[in-house]
């Protein structure tokens, strides 16, 4: 291996590496907040992709369907809840149309669009629109009234998401692989590397939403109160922070990552309606590197881990898969031993 190739190597694993970043920060924000170990988070990046393509063709988007159907389950929750806890059958009608209000317009909108080929810009949009609405309702409907069960049952729960997810993925998007368009179709020579213009959105764009939720987090009452909820759920409660709106929030903000993911990686590889759960396994990983408790960490852990794929795919492509989730080994055995016989994990 000479300088060259190392250096293209570094670049390949880097860029994978900025988007398992954001996969690894999204587990990272999801685990503190909720306290699940939120397994789908890949499928969000494969609905991203997957959804842009089929808004290419001009068709409407399998998706688009599913939120609707998924919204409506969500509503019908909540107006049951309502009615459950005697608010009256107003309150509880007006609680279920919120759920299933914004959802519905997205749904509208989309499938008006898709037949009239707007610009890939306007679909981009639109799929991060149609995948981020989805992460509300997957906690409302899936994870909100287990709110207070263990982690081991919340991952349990996790996995039946992740395989329903995929399943549906299948049914809407089909076994067929798609490759979306770059979104800046140029490239720049800097000596033996070659920069595309999707390589250097995806380093921005990474970097950009970095930095917006740094500012979230730091700056925002309600990126405050989710900070508050991370480290103590129930003083959190007591100050009047709600644990269901935490966590709406929280997967809202787990389905924009996922869904920008989605659109980053579509044109670097192919996707297909099971790709995410590898791609979100790595994210994963990233995320138990930083103890899932460490954004600087996961994002750290993330650039390593698209690095170690990027050479190991070039000295044994083969095993590229299994050297990289290896790395969790010693990172358990590390944490297993700094820890105390009695923490709780």
């Amino acid at each position: 291996m000479d300088f060259s190739i190392a250096s293209i190597l570094l670049l390949d694993g880097l860029t994978n590496g900025a988007i398992y970043a954001l996969l690894g920060m999204a587990i990272v924000l999801v685990f503190t907040v909720t306290r699940v170990i939120f397994i789908p988070q890949g499928e969000f990046v494969a609905y991203g992709a997957l959804t842009l393509a089929i808004f290419q063709t001009g068709q409407v988007p399998g998706t688009v369907w599913l939120l609707l159907i998924v919204a409506a389950v969500a509503a019908l929750m909540d107006l049951a809840a309502g009615l459950r806890e005697g608010r009256g059958a107003g309150a509880a009608l007006k609680a279920g149309l919120r759920t299933f209000a914004a959802p519905a317009v997205i749904a509208a909108v989309s499938a008006w669009a898709a037949p009239h080929g707007l610009p890939l810009p306007v679909q981009a949009l639109l799929t991060v629109c149609i995948v981020t609405a989805f992460g509300p309702l997957v906690y409302r409907v899936a994870y909100q009234s287990l709110a207070g069960a263990s982690t081991l049952v919340l991952l349990i729960v996790s996995v039946g998401v992740h395989l329903a997810m995929t399943g549906l993925g299948l049914l809407f998007f089909g076994a067929e692989g798609f490759r979306n368009p770059p979104f800046w179709d140029v490239r720049f020579a800097a000596g033996p590397v070659n920069f595309s213009g999707q390589t250097i959105i995806i380093f921005a764009a990474s970097a950009a939403l970095i930095v917006l939720l740094w500012l979230f987090f730091e700056r925002s009452l309600y990126g405050k109160a989710l900070r508050a909820t991370a480290v103590n759920r129930l003083g959190a409660r007591l100050m009047g922070i709600s644990s269901q709106s935490a966590g709406r929030l929280t997967f809202a903000m787990a389905g924009l990552i996922g869904a920008l993911s989605g659109l980053l990686i579509g044109p670097t590889t192919t996707v297909f309606y099971d790709s995410g759960f590898l791609i979100g396994l790595k994210g994963f990983v990233a995320g138990v590197i930083a103890g899932l408790s460490s954004y600087p960490g996961a994002l750290l852990g993330a650039l390593a881990v698209g690095v170690i794929e990027a050479f190991g795919s070039f000295w044994a492509s083969s095993f590229k898969e299994v050297i990289v989730f290896t790395i969790v080994l010693p990172v358990l055995l590390w944490r297993s031993l700094r820890s105390g016989p009695d923490e709780e994990h």
